[in-house]
């Protein structure tokens, strides 16, 4: 008979975000007067309270899913390129937003801090034989027991390094362009919300004070109170579209005055929805035609109204074959469509001497349909303004070979530069019913999707063990999936471009890895709710009964309803170890590779070997 531990089960609010901070000197918890005081400042004060539920009050929120942080004279806030799991709010004093120019090093960037070799070697050593033991001793509502016990070196995710970079560097700091976010400001929330990269490093101008607002915060405020959804997509207008169309090759080129005229003129959409998975996994259970519950950005045959940049998320690109359509590509964050339709669109030059009758081309219609996979974000910028300021400035190598006005032929598509892909290079070599599979399935979410060539693998478990041999004897994928041939997307966390697991989090357990962005799971604060496992359109992540290491590994029960308490496990792409991913290291017969999905040409050259 298996041995059980009675402890009480996690709860949301165990461990409130106020005593989770990295530095023990700071406030640990937030007071009836620190709830008062954002009660009285924008946006709290604008919200009504009686509109949120009574289980997730306003007050609640603020107790428990904010802190107040505390920065001297250029202490880093956020860095560029980290992944965003919280908004700031400035309480006092000011902050610089650094958009560029600032050494990455300068802002304390480091590597990854990894095991070391002995610390790996002994870990083999003391694999427990049990599965899934745990410390119970390290989780909150067991903490909350012994008060007496300092939190502060616990694993957080929210790792801020605190470097006065603008007393000690002030000559990079001078060469940097920066602007100033004052008192009552938010700044994050994009990032935070949208699951992307930081665009910016944000340090402290001066003493400042700010308030930290974590995304489930966030999340919840959004859903009860119309105004801070308003605030963010305002924020990004004046904030954010610029630095996105900066951040395309085909602006690269332009003078900021331009830019800002381009940004002046652009729409920002948004097609599909945020939490997608769960249409998906619907449309997969009555195994509809997807083509018809996508929805269309633009169609081939149609005049093209603007040049579209997508800013997050993805997008299948399909033509007209026989009765029905053909994927042969999809786009994804950076990419573009519709720029030779445009190019070939303008007007050419008309010799001063010619009449009126002159030939000044014939239109293009567009020559592929993009439909948006899941939830998509575009930026449009207007055909006019295209060809006023874009097209003139454009260098002959992104602009590719320009298309052809016959209607039935395929349109070309401009190829990709040095400077960045404006469409997804290599996907010419890939089979059109290996693409359709790729994307009908969404695999192209995928950052490290594991692909196992099923003619060379020998089904000798190699990749398994090396998994469990680095997890406490526990293996965080498994080798199944779905099939395609002779190839099979194995049953592994992808660690997504947009992980859709992540919204309906409560805790904030499962999150993006500052550094490298790796979805992980904080094992301390799952509560075991599963919403990650059933948000996940993959089926990749597993909830598991846990066991007390201290108790003989006795299996731990919640004394309130009697049953195992559980939390989610998956891959964690094996990010302190050395040499990373253990499962690609140890298959002797390379039948196994985690893929980007992003990059079509490696992709490509996998798949054809």
């Amino acid at each position: 008979m298996a041995k059980v531990q009675v402890i009480d089960k996690p709860q949301r609010w165990d461990l409130a975000f106020s005593r989770d901070l990295p530095n023990p000197d700071e406030q640990r918890d937030m007071t009836a007067q620190d709830l008062d005081r954002l009660m009285s400042v924008k946006p709290f004060c604008d919200m009504d309270e009686k509109t949120f539920p009574k289980n997730l009050p306003l007050r609640g929120i603020l107790q428990n899913d904010t802190r107040i942080r505390h920065y001297a004279n250029g202490g880093v806030v956020v860095r560029q390129g980290d992944y965003g799991n919280s908004a700031f709010l400035v309480l006092s004093g000011s902050v610089r937003v650094v958009l560029e120019g600032l050494d990455p090093q300068v802002v304390g960037r480091r590597g990854r801090r990894q095991r070391s070799v002995l610390r790996s070697l002994a870990r083999l050593m003391t694999n427990p034989r049990s599965p899934e033991v745990r410390d119970p001793g390290t989780y909150p509502q067991m903490q909350a027991k012994k008060p007496q016990e300092n939190q502060a070196g616990r694993d957080v995710v929210f790792v801020q390094d605190l470097v006065n970079v603008i007393d000690v560097f002030p000559d990079a700091f001078e060469k940097t362009r920066n602007e100033a976010i004052g008192e009552g400001q938010m700044f994050g929330e994009l990032a935070a919300l949208g699951r992307i990269p930081r665009t910016a490093t944000v340090i402290a101008d001066g003493q400042a004070q700010l308030l930290e607002i974590r995304w489930q915060a966030l999340r919840d405020l959004r859903k009860h109170d119309e105004a801070l959804k308003q605030h963010v997509d305002e924020q990004f207008r004046k904030f954010g579209l610029a630095d996105a169309l900066r951040a395309s090759p085909l602006l690269a080129h332009l003078d900021e005055q331009t830019v800002q005229q381009v940004a002046a003129a652009a729409e920002f959409e948004s097609f599909g929805s945020f939490d997608w998975f769960g249409s998906y996994k619907q449309l997969r259970k009555k195994d509809a035609d997807p083509l018809k519950k996508e929805p269309i950005i633009a169609e081939q045959g149609h005049y093209p109204n603007g040049l579209i940049l997508i800013r997050a998320g993805f997008a299948r690109l399909s033509r007209k074959h026989g009765h029905g359509e053909r994927t042969y590509s999809y786009l994804g964050k950076g990419d573009i469509y519709g720029m030779a339709e445009l190019a070939r669109n303008v007007e050419p030059e008309v010799k001063p001497d010619a009449g009126p009758d002159a030939d000044r081309g014939q239109q293009v219609a567009l020559g592929s349909t993009l439909r948006a996979v899941g939830y998509v974000d575009i930026v449009r910028i207007p055909t006019r303004t295209c060809e006023q300021l874009i097209l003139p400035k454009l260098p002959a190598q992104l602009l590719g070979t320009p298309a052809s006005p016959d209607a039935d032929r395929d349109v070309a598509l401009p190829q990709a530069s040095d400077d960045g892909p404006m469409v997804r290079a290599g996907a010419e070599n890939i089979e059109p019913s290996m693409m359709e599979f790729l994307v009908e399935n969404r695999f192209v979410n995928g950052t490290k999707t594991m692909l196992i060539d099923l003619d060379r693998c020998t089904r000798c478990d190699d990749c398994v063990r090396a998994c469990a041999s680095g997890h406490t004897n526990n293996p965080r994928f498994i080798r199944h999936g779905t099939i395609f041939g002779h190839h099979m997307v194995a049953n592994a966390c992808m660690h997504c471009a947009d992980p859709v697991c992540m919204i309906g989090c409560p805790t904030g357990a499962i999150h993006r890895s500052e550094e490298g962005g790796e979805v992980v799971i904080n094992d301390q604060t799952c509560i075991g709710c599963t919403t990650c496992a059933a948000s996940c359109p993959y089926d990749n992540i597993r909830m598991v009964q846990v066991r007390d290491q201290s108790n003989h590994d006795a299996v731990m029960i919640d004394p309130d309803q009697g049953k195992p308490i559980v939390k989610a496990t998956k891959c964690d792409l094996c990010i302190d170890h050395h040499g990373g991913p253990a499962c690609e290291r140890a298959c002797p017969h390379d039948a196994l590779k985690r893929t980007d999905m992003h990059d079509l040409n490696t992709l490509s050259k996998w798949l054809n070997r």
